[in-house]
């Protein structure tokens, strides 16, 4: 069994992007469990002086579970062309440790718009030794509100994509 852990790298409430992470985790294909990581809104910002046996609880939890997980998947908005600080804010605290180092990561995209924070996201990821899997679902959910957002994940088509990815992810990690 792959243990994948899914991040999302938005703290709204009716964020596309936590609703697409959830749905991969609905619809992950027999062989894999996606977990939902639900702490970004609770990390402490990053301090390097904080590290070692100061780092705080909170960072310390999501540091076991990219460590224990066998990949990663990550999906992002984009604000002012960028990565959302939240979600900055917890690979920085990943960045002096091995838990990145050839951890292998997915990005998924639920807006076909957010082409300047995905480039974003794949350079940090990269530059923090990250595997970076190419082949994450796209599925445009910009806009719609979480009614429209359920019923376009729910189709068959798009879930058929999400376990698709999931499985092509999960071949990814195992011929690593």
């Amino acid at each position: 069994m792959l243990n994948l852990l899914a991040i999302s790298g938005s703290l709204r409430a009716a964020s596309t992007n936590s609703a697409l992470v959830a749905a991969l985790a609905l619809n992950a294909p027999e062989g894999c469990r996606v977990t939902v990581y639900d702490g970004l809104g609770r990390l402490p910002i990053f301090n390097p002086d904080d590290e070692g046996e100061r780092t705080p609880r909170d960072a310390s939890d999501l540091i076991d579970a990219v460590t224990g997980a066998d990949g990663i998947i990550v999906s992002c908005p984009e604000y002012a062309h960028g990565v959302p600080g939240g979600l900055k804010n917890a690979l920085d605290w990943l960045v002096s440790r091995d838990a990145a180092v050839a951890k292998p990561a997915m990005l998924a995209h639920a807006s076909p718009r957010s082409l300047y924070a995905r480039a974003a996201l794949a350079e940090i990821m990269r530059t923090m030794s990250f595997a970076l899997y190419d082949g994450g679902p796209e599925i445009a959910l910009l806009g719609k509100k979480p009614p429209e957002v359920a019923s376009i994940l729910g189709e068959p088509a798009n879930v058929l994509a999400m376990r698709d990815a999931l499985a092509a992810f999960a071949d990814f990690i195992r011929s690593r």
